[in-house]
Order: C-alpha cells, then structure tokens, then sequence
C-alpha cells in the first residue's frame, strides 16, 4: 500500500505533534515506553533473555525511539546498537545516553542496511508498517539469530496482517495486527517462544512479545 507521505516524514510529524502523547518539551514514544504496567514487565523478561547467555550478546534496537526502554537493557548487551528513522530524534538521544558498549544511528530500517548483531529487538514498530515496508525488513531480520518481536494485537479472533499506510495508527481498528508467520509474509523460523503478554484495558487488546530464533 503506497503512502503518500514517506515514512521517514510520517514519523518526523508523529514527534513534532506529539501524536504519541508526552509534554510539548521532549520527545515521547507512547504508553508502551514508559507506561509502568506495560513498560517494567518488559524490560524484566528481555533483561532475564539477554542474562540467560554465557557469553553476552550484541543487540539491535531497530526503531529505539525516546530510549526510555533501551536504556534499562544497555548493560545486559555486549554492543547496543540503537536506530531510529527520526533524525533530531537519533541527536536527542546521542546527548541523553551515553555508555562504552551504546552506538545511535539514523536509519530507514525498512531501505538501509542494518547493522550485524546476534539478536534484534523491534517493538510495536512494524505495526504501524504497510505490509510492504514490514516485507522489506522481514528479509533483512534474516540475518540475525534472535529476533524479540513485540506487536500490539486484538484479544481474541482476528484477522492478520490487514495493510495499512505507514501513519500514527495501528491495525487494531481494523482487527487486525501483525503475525509475521502467517501470510503474505510466512516468515520462517526455527523456534517461536511467548516471552511475554499484557491485556489492557477497556478493549485496548494486547501488547505480545514473542522470541524467534532463526
């Protein structure tokens, strides 16, 4: 689905508007950054996944946002490296964050090639996709071992993977949201694993996150 508007402005107009909530002073990257109920469960089960190796591991954060929950996991990872498609965004975040093993980069994750790391995290950023740009970087994620998928998704019977253009919006008004499995994307994998799942309320549907290896 082709969206008059490129991506890269989309999400620039999302800060600058403060689409997504927060005070008119900052950057802010929702609820699901910084909502306690949503946010400390999360970091709790990707922080256990991260401890769990011997040897630590590199990660890829692609669409970090705010770094709000980023920056709780840093410590955890061999190398950090943090992307986001919002350029002032991407500076914002340079002076706000710093550690030995933390590297930002401005990135169209969906065009530009990603950086090498043994595990990705993406979370609730292919929601607000068209099916086409999630297809772009279904193909790049097969480059990595371990991919934490967090998507926002109805409760109960829905229909995966509607299309939509890349806005504000997720599928949930549709009944729909993302399942990389099922078509048109039938991702492969070798393990699927539920790490974690929050049901919000007044039918706001779930927040999933889901652990695949490749």
């Amino acid at each position: 689905m082709k969206n008059p508007w490129p991506t890269k402005a989309v999400m620039e107009q999302i800060y600058k508007q403060h689409l997504w909530g927060g005070n008119t002073f900052d950057y802010y990257s929702g609820e699901g950054s910084h909502k306690e109920n949503i946010a400390k469960p999360y970091i709790e089960t990707v922080s256990d996944f991260l401890k769990s190796h011997d040897l630590k591991l590199s990660v890829c954060d692609l669409g970090c946002g705010d770094f709000n929950i980023g920056k709780e996991l840093i410590t955890y990872a061999e190398n950090y490296i943090a992307i986001d498609i919002v350029e002032s965004l991407i500076e914002r975040n340079k002076a706000l964050f710093r550690a030995e093993n933390l590297e930002f980069q401005c990135l169209d994750i969906s065009k530009n090639k990603l950086p090498k790391a043994d595990c990705v995290i993406i979370r609730q950023v292919l929601q607000h996709l068209s099916n086409t740009e999630i297809q772009q970087i279904l193909e790049k994620l097969k480059a990595y071992k371990y991919i934490i998928l967090t998507e926002h998704l109805p409760v109960g019977d829905f229909t995966p993977n509607k299309d939509k253009i890349a806005s504000q919006g997720i599928r949930l008004k549709q009944q729909s949201g993302v399942e990389i499995l099922k078509a048109p994307f039938n991702f492969q994998v070798k393990k699927e694993e539920l790490l974690h799942e929050v049901i919000l309320e007044n039918d706001k549907g779930k927040i999933v996150t889901t652990l695949f290896t490749l």
